[in-house]
Protein backbone atom coordinates (compact mmCIF):
# COMPACT_ATOMS: atom_id res chain seq x y z
CA UNK A 1 0.00 0.00 0.00
CA UNK A 2 1.16 3.18 -0.77
CA UNK A 3 2.32 5.38 1.85
CA UNK A 4 0.44 7.98 2.84
CA UNK A 5 1.69 12.04 3.05
CA UNK A 6 1.53 15.36 4.87
CA UNK A 7 3.15 18.59 3.69
CA UNK A 8 3.38 20.82 6.68
CA UNK A 9 3.63 24.82 5.86
CA UNK A 10 1.58 25.34 2.51
CA UNK A 11 3.74 28.59 1.45
CA UNK A 12 5.53 28.52 -2.14
CA UNK A 13 7.48 25.29 -1.36
CA UNK A 14 4.65 23.59 0.49
CA UNK A 15 1.80 24.25 -2.15
CA UNK A 16 3.60 23.19 -4.99
CA UNK A 17 4.94 20.08 -3.26
CA UNK A 18 1.71 18.84 -1.79
CA UNK A 19 0.26 19.35 -5.58
CA UNK A 20 3.24 17.26 -6.92
CA UNK A 21 2.64 14.66 -4.33
CA UNK A 22 -1.41 14.39 -5.45
CA UNK A 23 -0.15 14.29 -8.88
CA UNK A 24 2.55 11.29 -8.63
CA UNK A 25 -0.41 9.31 -6.98
CA UNK A 26 -0.46 9.76 -3.43
CA UNK A 27 -3.41 10.97 -0.63
CA UNK A 28 -1.84 13.96 0.33
CA UNK A 29 -2.63 16.27 3.43
CA UNK A 30 -1.76 19.53 3.85
CA UNK A 31 -1.32 21.69 6.67
CA UNK A 32 -0.92 25.08 7.86
CA UNK A 33 -1.64 27.60 10.68
CA UNK A 34 -3.23 29.87 8.82
CA UNK A 35 -7.04 29.22 8.36
CA UNK A 36 -6.97 31.79 5.84
CA UNK A 37 -4.16 29.81 3.52
CA UNK A 38 -6.35 26.45 4.04
CA UNK A 39 -9.29 28.23 3.10
CA UNK A 40 -7.58 29.51 0.07
CA UNK A 41 -5.83 26.39 -1.14
CA UNK A 42 -9.32 24.01 -0.19
CA UNK A 43 -10.67 26.11 -3.10
CA UNK A 44 -8.33 25.37 -5.72
CA UNK A 45 -6.67 28.99 -5.54
CA UNK A 46 -2.71 29.56 -4.85
CA UNK A 47 -2.08 32.71 -2.97
CA UNK A 48 1.25 33.28 -5.28
CA UNK A 49 1.87 32.79 -9.08
CA UNK A 50 3.31 29.94 -10.25
CA UNK A 51 3.14 28.68 -13.43
CA UNK A 52 0.94 25.51 -13.29
CA UNK A 53 0.16 25.36 -10.22
CA UNK A 54 -3.33 26.63 -9.37
CA UNK A 55 -4.14 24.17 -12.27
CA UNK A 56 -2.15 21.10 -10.51
CA UNK A 57 -4.03 21.95 -7.40
CA UNK A 58 -7.63 22.04 -8.62
CA UNK A 59 -6.86 18.96 -10.56
CA UNK A 60 -6.63 17.06 -6.99
CA UNK A 61 -8.26 19.18 -4.24
CA UNK A 62 -11.15 17.52 -2.94
CA UNK A 63 -14.44 18.39 -4.07
CA UNK A 64 -13.84 20.20 -7.21
CA UNK A 65 -15.65 18.63 -10.04
CA UNK A 66 -13.22 15.91 -12.11
CA UNK A 67 -10.41 16.24 -9.26
CA UNK A 68 -9.30 13.32 -8.19
CA UNK A 69 -10.29 14.12 -4.71
CA UNK A 70 -6.18 13.01 -3.08
CA UNK A 71 -5.50 16.35 -1.81
CA UNK A 72 -6.59 18.12 1.29
CA UNK A 73 -5.81 20.71 3.81
CA UNK A 74 -6.26 21.01 7.55
CA UNK A 75 -5.21 23.17 10.48
CA UNK A 76 -4.79 19.80 13.10
CA UNK A 77 -1.46 18.87 14.07
CA UNK A 78 -3.46 15.94 15.60
CA UNK A 79 -5.04 14.94 11.95
CA UNK A 80 -1.89 14.83 10.04
CA UNK A 81 -0.47 12.76 12.92
CA UNK A 82 -3.09 10.29 12.68
CA UNK A 83 -2.84 10.78 8.50
CA UNK A 84 0.31 10.38 7.37
CA UNK A 85 3.24 7.99 7.09
CA UNK A 86 5.64 10.45 5.55
CA UNK A 87 5.95 13.88 6.92
CA UNK A 88 7.15 16.68 4.58
CA UNK A 89 8.49 20.09 6.66
CA UNK A 90 8.24 22.90 4.40
CA UNK A 91 8.20 26.05 6.22
CA UNK A 92 10.23 29.07 6.14
CA UNK A 93 13.11 29.95 6.91
CA UNK A 94 13.66 33.42 6.71
CA UNK A 95 16.86 35.82 7.59
CA UNK A 96 16.64 36.83 11.30
CA UNK A 97 15.98 40.39 11.50
CA UNK A 98 19.34 42.72 12.31
CA UNK A 99 21.34 39.35 11.51
CA UNK A 100 22.75 37.42 8.90
CA UNK A 101 21.66 34.04 10.48
CA UNK A 102 18.74 31.55 9.99
CA UNK A 103 15.62 32.52 12.09
CA UNK A 104 14.56 28.97 12.56
CA UNK A 105 11.73 29.25 14.53
CA UNK A 106 9.58 28.12 11.96
CA UNK A 107 10.90 24.96 11.72
CA UNK A 108 11.15 24.20 15.56
CA UNK A 109 7.88 25.28 15.75
CA UNK A 110 6.66 22.57 13.20
CA UNK A 111 8.88 19.95 14.95
CA UNK A 112 7.54 20.69 18.27
CA UNK A 113 3.90 20.98 16.93
CA UNK A 114 4.33 17.68 15.01
CA UNK A 115 6.41 15.33 17.59
CA UNK A 116 3.67 14.31 20.12
CA UNK A 117 1.33 13.51 18.14
CA UNK A 118 3.35 10.54 16.01
CA UNK A 119 2.10 7.66 17.83
CA UNK A 120 3.33 5.39 15.11
CA UNK A 121 6.10 4.75 13.01
CA UNK A 122 6.77 7.70 10.62
CA UNK A 123 9.24 9.59 8.56
CA UNK A 124 9.81 12.92 9.01
CA UNK A 125 11.36 14.35 5.97
CA UNK A 126 12.97 18.27 6.07
CA UNK A 127 13.04 20.10 3.21
CA UNK A 128 13.86 23.95 4.59
CA UNK A 129 17.00 25.21 3.98
CA UNK A 130 18.50 25.22 7.70
CA UNK A 131 22.10 25.54 8.60
CA UNK A 132 24.21 22.49 9.07
CA UNK A 133 23.72 20.47 12.02
CA UNK A 134 19.58 21.43 12.50
CA UNK A 135 19.09 17.74 11.32
CA UNK A 136 20.97 16.14 13.70
CA UNK A 137 19.08 18.21 16.55
CA UNK A 138 15.75 17.93 15.02
CA UNK A 139 16.33 14.22 15.09
CA UNK A 140 17.16 13.80 18.55
CA UNK A 141 13.91 16.14 19.23
CA UNK A 142 12.02 14.01 17.80
CA UNK A 143 13.24 10.87 19.05
CA UNK A 144 12.59 12.63 22.61
CA UNK A 145 8.98 13.58 22.26
CA UNK A 146 7.55 11.91 19.82
CA UNK A 147 4.98 8.69 21.76
CA UNK A 148 6.49 6.52 18.79
CA UNK A 149 10.31 6.59 19.98
CA UNK A 150 12.78 5.91 17.59
CA UNK A 151 9.60 4.61 15.40
CA UNK A 152 9.91 8.70 14.42
CA UNK A 153 12.63 8.77 11.83
CA UNK A 154 14.11 12.20 10.00
CA UNK A 155 15.30 12.40 6.61
CA UNK A 156 16.43 15.38 4.94
CA UNK A 157 15.30 15.74 1.11
CA UNK A 158 16.66 19.73 -0.06
CA UNK A 159 14.47 21.50 -2.73
CA UNK A 160 15.71 22.90 -5.89
CA UNK A 161 12.77 24.70 -6.83
CA UNK A 162 13.34 27.58 -9.72
CA UNK A 163 10.30 30.11 -9.42
CA UNK A 164 8.83 30.19 -12.46
CA UNK A 165 9.44 26.43 -12.88
CA UNK A 166 8.74 24.98 -9.54
CA UNK A 167 5.83 22.06 -10.97
CA UNK A 168 8.53 21.11 -13.46
CA UNK A 169 11.08 20.91 -11.21
CA UNK A 170 9.23 19.04 -8.59
CA UNK A 171 8.13 16.61 -11.10
CA UNK A 172 10.84 16.42 -13.08
CA UNK A 173 14.05 17.42 -10.85
CA UNK A 174 17.58 17.34 -11.89
CA UNK A 175 18.50 15.73 -9.12
CA UNK A 176 17.28 14.32 -5.76
CA UNK A 177 19.12 14.52 -2.75
CA UNK A 178 18.43 12.22 0.43
CA UNK A 179 19.83 12.63 3.87
CA UNK A 180 18.83 9.53 5.85
CA UNK A 181 20.64 7.56 8.49
CA UNK A 182 18.72 3.79 7.92
CA UNK A 183 18.07 1.47 5.03
CA UNK A 184 14.19 1.99 5.68
CA UNK A 185 14.08 5.47 5.55
CA UNK A 186 15.90 5.58 1.88
CA UNK A 187 13.14 2.85 0.78
CA UNK A 188 10.67 4.96 1.85
CA UNK A 189 11.85 8.39 -0.30
CA UNK A 190 12.51 5.70 -3.25
CA UNK A 191 9.09 4.65 -3.18
CA UNK A 192 7.75 8.71 -2.92
CA UNK A 193 10.00 9.77 -5.71
CA UNK A 194 9.47 6.32 -8.08
CA UNK A 195 8.71 8.10 -10.87
CA UNK A 196 10.84 10.87 -11.39
CA UNK A 197 13.87 8.24 -10.83
CA UNK A 198 12.28 5.90 -13.46
CA UNK A 199 12.33 8.88 -15.76
CA UNK A 200 16.21 9.11 -15.24
CA UNK A 201 16.45 12.05 -12.43
CA UNK A 202 19.44 11.14 -10.27
CA UNK A 203 19.71 10.00 -6.71
CA UNK A 204 22.16 11.05 -4.09
CA UNK A 205 22.02 9.38 -1.12
CA UNK A 206 24.14 11.04 1.73
CA UNK A 207 24.19 11.77 5.39
CA UNK A 208 22.29 14.67 7.09
CA UNK A 209 25.42 17.16 6.57
CA UNK A 210 25.74 16.87 3.40
CA UNK A 211 22.06 16.52 2.00
CA UNK A 212 22.34 20.07 4.45
CA UNK A 213 24.93 21.81 2.50
CA UNK A 214 24.29 20.91 -0.54
CA UNK A 215 21.04 24.13 -0.98
CA UNK A 216 23.04 26.28 0.69
CA UNK A 217 26.36 25.60 -1.75
CA UNK A 218 24.50 25.17 -4.97
CA UNK A 219 22.72 28.63 -4.21
CA UNK A 220 25.95 30.50 -3.22
CA UNK A 221 27.70 29.06 -6.27
CA UNK A 222 24.92 30.56 -8.92
CA UNK A 223 25.17 33.81 -6.78
CA UNK A 224 29.00 33.27 -7.46
CA UNK A 225 28.44 33.23 -11.12
CA UNK A 226 26.11 35.92 -10.65
CA UNK A 227 27.99 38.34 -9.16
CA UNK A 228 31.74 37.42 -11.05
CA UNK A 229 29.99 38.55 -14.65
CA UNK A 230 28.72 41.68 -12.81
CA UNK A 231 31.91 42.48 -11.83
CA UNK A 232 33.08 41.45 -15.13
CA UNK A 233 30.51 44.49 -16.03
CA UNK A 234 32.23 46.99 -13.73
CA UNK A 235 35.91 46.21 -15.57
CA UNK A 236 34.35 46.25 -18.39
CA UNK A 237 32.74 49.99 -18.35
CA UNK A 238 36.19 51.32 -16.86
CA UNK A 239 38.13 49.44 -19.98
CA UNK A 240 36.03 50.42 -22.61
CA UNK A 241 34.42 46.45 -23.35
CA UNK A 242 31.28 44.71 -23.84
CA UNK A 243 30.08 42.51 -20.43
CA UNK A 244 27.46 40.71 -23.36
CA UNK A 245 30.34 39.76 -25.71
CA UNK A 246 32.31 38.62 -22.95
CA UNK A 247 29.87 36.38 -21.54
CA UNK A 248 29.21 34.39 -24.48
CA UNK A 249 32.91 34.58 -25.15
CA UNK A 250 33.17 32.65 -21.14
CA UNK A 251 29.79 30.45 -22.17
CA UNK A 252 31.62 28.50 -25.00
CA UNK A 253 33.77 26.99 -22.49
CA UNK A 254 32.18 23.67 -21.44
CA UNK A 255 33.77 24.72 -18.10
CA UNK A 256 31.88 27.59 -17.57
CA UNK A 257 28.89 27.48 -19.53
CA UNK A 258 26.59 30.29 -21.08
CA UNK A 259 23.72 30.30 -17.88
CA UNK A 260 24.04 32.79 -15.40
CA UNK A 261 26.28 34.82 -17.35
CA UNK A 262 24.20 37.85 -18.16
CA UNK A 263 25.14 40.84 -16.05
CA UNK A 264 22.57 42.79 -14.83
CA UNK A 265 21.09 44.39 -11.93
CA UNK A 266 21.66 40.96 -9.94
CA UNK A 267 19.72 38.76 -7.95
CA UNK A 268 17.25 39.36 -5.64
CA UNK A 269 14.50 36.76 -3.96
CA UNK A 270 13.70 35.07 -1.16
CA UNK A 271 16.71 32.63 -1.46
CA UNK A 272 19.78 33.56 -3.16
CA UNK A 273 20.82 36.78 -0.46
CA UNK A 274 19.39 34.86 2.87
CA UNK A 275 20.71 31.96 2.28
CA UNK A 276 24.44 32.74 0.78
CA UNK A 277 24.23 35.25 4.49
CA UNK A 278 23.01 32.57 6.63
CA UNK A 279 25.75 30.04 5.15
CA UNK A 280 28.32 32.62 6.31
CA UNK A 281 26.80 33.26 9.56
CA UNK A 282 27.00 29.08 10.14
CA UNK A 283 30.71 28.71 8.58
CA UNK A 284 31.71 31.26 11.20
CA UNK A 285 29.69 29.49 14.21
CA UNK A 286 31.61 26.21 12.93
CA UNK A 287 34.87 27.70 13.28
CA UNK A 288 35.71 28.26 9.93
CA UNK A 289 34.89 32.06 9.38
CA UNK A 290 37.24 32.68 6.02
CA UNK A 291 36.22 29.41 4.15
CA UNK A 292 32.96 31.67 2.78
CA UNK A 293 34.93 34.71 3.53
CA UNK A 294 34.44 35.58 -0.06
CA UNK A 295 30.72 35.68 0.21
CA UNK A 296 30.66 38.85 1.74
CA UNK A 297 32.64 40.00 -2.17
CA UNK A 298 29.60 38.01 -3.57
CA UNK A 299 27.04 40.10 -1.33
CA UNK A 300 29.37 43.18 -1.91
CA UNK A 301 28.92 43.41 -5.67
CA UNK A 302 24.94 42.04 -6.09
CA UNK A 303 24.09 45.27 -4.04
CA UNK A 304 26.34 47.65 -6.05
CA UNK A 305 24.86 46.56 -9.01
CA UNK A 306 21.46 48.57 -7.58
CA UNK A 307 23.30 51.72 -6.85
CA UNK A 308 25.25 51.91 -10.30
CA UNK A 309 22.01 51.66 -12.15
CA UNK A 310 20.49 54.75 -9.61
CA UNK A 311 23.33 56.34 -10.47
CA UNK A 312 22.81 55.70 -14.52
CA UNK A 313 19.13 56.89 -14.00
CA UNK A 314 20.38 60.43 -12.31
CA UNK A 315 23.08 60.77 -15.12
CA UNK A 316 20.45 60.13 -18.27
CA UNK A 317 18.05 62.68 -16.27
CA UNK A 318 20.48 65.25 -16.40
CA UNK A 319 22.28 64.88 -12.81
CA UNK A 320 19.13 65.02 -10.80
CA UNK A 321 15.97 63.68 -10.32
CA UNK A 322 13.79 66.53 -8.96
CA UNK A 323 10.78 66.71 -10.89
CA UNK A 324 11.92 63.67 -13.46
CA UNK A 325 9.08 61.26 -14.41
CA UNK A 326 11.15 57.51 -14.77
CA UNK A 327 9.42 54.52 -15.86
CA UNK A 328 10.26 51.55 -14.14
CA UNK A 329 8.89 48.21 -15.95
CA UNK A 330 9.37 45.45 -13.30
CA UNK A 331 8.86 44.81 -9.74
CA UNK A 332 9.25 40.96 -9.31
CA UNK A 333 12.75 39.87 -8.50
CA UNK A 334 12.68 37.99 -11.90
CA UNK A 335 9.96 36.71 -14.64
CA UNK A 336 7.25 34.42 -14.37
CA UNK A 337 6.55 35.24 -10.95
CA UNK A 338 4.82 37.79 -8.54
CA UNK A 339 7.88 37.32 -5.93
CA UNK A 340 9.34 40.89 -4.51
CA UNK A 341 10.96 39.63 -1.95
CA UNK A 342 14.56 41.49 -1.89
CA UNK A 343 13.69 42.58 -5.47
CA UNK A 344 16.47 44.82 -7.23
CA UNK A 345 13.75 46.50 -8.85
CA UNK A 346 11.82 47.98 -6.41
CA UNK A 347 14.99 48.34 -4.82
CA UNK A 348 16.08 50.46 -7.83
CA UNK A 349 12.62 52.51 -7.80
CA UNK A 350 12.33 52.88 -4.25
CA UNK A 351 16.21 54.52 -4.03
CA UNK A 352 15.09 56.82 -7.10
CA UNK A 353 11.66 58.01 -5.47
CA UNK A 354 13.25 58.47 -2.18
CA UNK A 355 15.99 60.78 -4.25
CA UNK A 356 12.92 62.55 -5.69
CA UNK A 357 12.08 61.27 -8.72
CA UNK A 358 7.80 60.60 -9.61
CA UNK A 359 8.60 56.75 -10.47
CA UNK A 360 5.64 54.83 -11.47
CA UNK A 361 6.13 51.29 -11.91
CA UNK A 362 4.09 48.31 -14.35
CA UNK A 363 5.12 44.56 -13.45
CA UNK A 364 2.77 41.57 -15.10
CA UNK A 365 2.29 40.00 -12.37
CA UNK A 366 3.47 41.63 -9.22
CA UNK A 367 1.71 44.82 -9.11
CA UNK A 368 0.19 44.05 -6.17
CA UNK A 369 3.12 42.37 -4.29
CA UNK A 370 4.81 45.82 -4.75
CA UNK A 371 2.34 48.05 -4.07
CA UNK A 372 2.04 46.46 0.03
CA UNK A 373 6.12 46.80 0.10
CA UNK A 374 6.51 50.20 -1.47
CA UNK A 375 2.53 52.14 -1.52
CA UNK A 376 4.56 55.69 -1.79
CA UNK A 377 5.18 54.44 -5.57
CA UNK A 378 3.05 55.07 -8.41
CA UNK A 379 1.77 51.83 -10.58
CA UNK A 380 0.22 51.70 -13.87
CA UNK A 381 -1.79 49.32 -15.55
CA UNK A 382 0.32 48.52 -18.84
CA UNK A 383 3.89 49.22 -20.24
CA UNK A 384 2.66 52.11 -22.30
CA UNK A 385 0.86 53.78 -18.95
CA UNK A 386 3.76 53.50 -16.69
CA UNK A 387 6.06 54.97 -19.69
CA UNK A 388 3.69 57.99 -20.42
CA UNK A 389 5.24 61.31 -19.81
CA UNK A 390 8.54 59.57 -18.22
CA UNK A 391 11.87 61.42 -19.51
CA UNK A 392 13.70 58.09 -18.47
CA UNK A 393 12.51 54.22 -18.97
CA UNK A 394 14.25 51.29 -16.59
CA UNK A 395 13.98 47.63 -17.72
CA UNK A 396 14.70 46.09 -14.57
CA UNK A 397 13.10 42.65 -14.71
CA UNK A 398 13.64 40.45 -17.85
CA UNK A 399 9.64 39.50 -18.53
CA UNK A 400 8.83 38.66 -21.99
CA UNK A 401 6.50 41.23 -22.55
CA UNK A 402 9.14 43.64 -22.19
CA UNK A 403 11.26 42.07 -25.12
CA UNK A 404 8.21 42.20 -27.67
CA UNK A 405 7.21 45.93 -26.94
CA UNK A 406 7.49 48.16 -30.07
CA UNK A 407 9.87 50.60 -29.54
CA UNK A 408 8.58 53.47 -31.63
CA UNK A 409 5.22 53.36 -30.03
CA UNK A 410 6.80 53.42 -26.41
CA UNK A 411 7.98 56.38 -27.88
CA UNK A 412 5.26 58.26 -28.59
CA UNK A 413 4.09 58.53 -25.67
CA UNK A 414 7.18 59.23 -23.35
CA UNK A 415 9.12 62.77 -22.86
CA UNK A 416 12.07 61.56 -23.40
CA UNK A 417 13.89 58.48 -25.59
CA UNK A 418 16.06 57.00 -22.58
CA UNK A 419 16.06 53.67 -21.89
CA UNK A 420 18.30 51.74 -18.95
CA UNK A 421 18.30 48.15 -19.24
CA UNK A 422 19.10 46.74 -16.04
CA UNK A 423 19.24 43.17 -17.12
CA UNK A 424 20.96 43.55 -20.89
CA UNK A 425 17.98 41.42 -22.41
CA UNK A 426 16.11 43.77 -24.80
CA UNK A 427 17.45 44.54 -28.37
CA UNK A 428 19.73 47.67 -28.40
CA UNK A 429 20.04 48.03 -32.35
CA UNK A 430 15.80 48.14 -32.32
CA UNK A 431 15.47 50.40 -29.24
CA UNK A 432 18.31 52.75 -31.37
CA UNK A 433 16.97 52.49 -34.90
CA UNK A 434 13.72 54.57 -32.98
CA UNK A 435 14.98 57.15 -31.70
CA UNK A 436 16.41 55.57 -27.84
CA UNK A 437 19.30 56.77 -26.32
CA UNK A 438 19.98 52.90 -25.45
CA UNK A 439 22.52 51.98 -22.53
CA UNK A 440 23.06 48.55 -20.37
CA UNK A 441 25.29 48.13 -17.20
CA UNK A 442 28.71 46.74 -19.11
CA UNK A 443 28.37 47.56 -22.19
CA UNK A 444 29.00 50.52 -25.04
CA UNK A 445 26.98 53.37 -25.04
CA UNK A 446 26.88 52.91 -28.91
Amino acid sequence: MAPKITVIGTGYLGATHAAAMAELGFEVLGLDISPEKIATLSAGEVPMYEPGLEELLRKHVAGHPGASGRLRFTTSYEEVGEFGDIHFVCVNTPQKHGEYACDMSYVDSAFASLAPHLRRPALVVGKSTVPVGSAERLAALLTEQAPAGEGAELAWNPEFLREGFAVQDTLHPDRIVIGVTSERAEKQLREVYERPLAEGSPLVVTDFPTAELVKAAANSFLATKISFINAMAEVCEAAGGDVAKLAEALGHDDRIGPKFLRAGIGFGGGCLPKDIRAFMARAGELGSPQALAFLREVDSINMRRRGHMVELAREAAGGSFLGVRVAVLGAAFKPDSDDVRDSPALNVAGQIHLQGGQVTVYDPKAMENARRVFPTLGYAPSALEAARGADVVLHLTEWREFRELDPAALGEVVTGRHLLDGRNALDADRWREAGWTYRALGRPRA
